[in-house]
């Protein structure tokens, strides 16, 4: 999604402490990445590998170098930087910048910007807005909760009951983060965090009921605006030909956005308390992260005792004293 320097200023102006000090033209510049660069050594004239297509800031050691040289190697200097297609230039600490970066930048159609915050505050601040904006995201039908701080994304065909059992979590204490439509997005190339519709809120349909607002009737203790998630738990009707998983001694998985995220498959049944075993899912999940895994501490225990009792067998077999 492309995002303009414009749009910057709209939704981050106050966040970022921005103000522009070229001309308004400049602001339909596209940001084409989430990457930020200093450029100093093409200040310097080393250009030759110049990350231009990247957001450039000039902090104060950038400012003070400038200022050392003389107008004419300070206009020679900027203008060998703004002969680049470059989104656009922040300066940072409220230094003001020199005059030739503003009359060539307003000639380039280059924005400059300003902001009061620190070099490092500001990279930092602005690098979390661009990785969420650029962040691969997805749309899914189903259902984000946060059980015991594990994120947990219920799956299955519509009316299975997805609805009903984040409801029954977030009457146990529970949060809800999103219900039916989850949007996906890649923070990191391990990392799949959830939200929900801007539209939809907290508000969740319960068959039978009708539209309910979870965060009127429960408080905002039971909300959360996003969550990573965890663990796919996914719902399926109860068939008696096909063979479900009994020991769970081998882990499962699923890709969502390339990432690799357990995926655990509840059959449906009447009855079914799908509510506890979503907190046992959860609490297993957490054990398995501090490196216990009863399923396979369980099999290995079953074959040492079935090793010992063949061994003991052998040598009673074989003990005539």
């Amino acid at each position: 999604m492309d995002l303009t320097v414009e749009q910057l200023l709209r939704e981050k102006k106050d966040f970022l402490e921005l103000n522009l000090l070229t001309e308004n033209g400049q602001l339909g510049r596209v940001i084409p990445n989430n990457e930020i660069h200093r450029p100093g050594l093409a200040l310097a004239g080393f250009t030759r590998r110049f990350a231009h297509k990247r957001t450039q800031v000039l902090g104060e050691t950038e400012l003070a170098f400038l200022a050392d040289k003389s107008p004419a190697e300070r206009r020679h200097m900027v203008e060998n930087l703004l002969d680049f297609e470059i989104p656009c230039i922040v300066v940072t600490k409220g230094i003001d910048p020199p005059s030739e970066l503003i009359e060539l930048a307003n000639l380039k159609g280059v924005p400059v910007l300003q902001t009061y915050l620190t070099t490092t505050d500001f990279i930092s601040r602005l690098s979390a807005y661009l990785d969420s904006h650029f962040s691969p995201s997805v749309t899914i039908h189903g259902t984000l909760v946060d059980v015991y701080g594990v994120g947990l994304l219920y799956t299955g065909k519509s009316g299975i009951g997805k609805s009903e059992c984040a409801l029954d979590l977030v009457e146990r204490g529970h949060r809800l983060v999103a219900d039916d439509m989850v949007k996906l997005s890649r923070r990191t190339p391990e990392v799949v965090v959830g939200s929900g519709s801007e539209l939809l809120g907290h508000h969740m349909e319960i068959r039978g009921v009708g539209i309910i607002d979870v965060e009127k009737l429960f408080g905002i203790r039971c909300i959360r605006l996003q969550k990573r998630v965890e663990v796919e738990v996914r719902l399926v009707p109860w068939e008696e030909a096909e063979e479900y998983e009994r020991l769970g001694i081998e882990d499962k998985f699923t890709r969502i956005l390339g990432v690799e995220i357990p995926v655990v498959v509840v059959p449906l049944s009447p009855g079914k308390n799908i509510t506890v075993i979503s907190e046992v899912i959860a609490m297993n999940h957490m054990l398995k992260i501090y490196g216990h895994n009863p399923a396979q501490e369980f099999s290995r225990r079953l074959s040492e005792e079935l090793t010992r009792r063949s061994l003991t067998a052998e040598y009673l077999e074989s003990d005539y004293e």
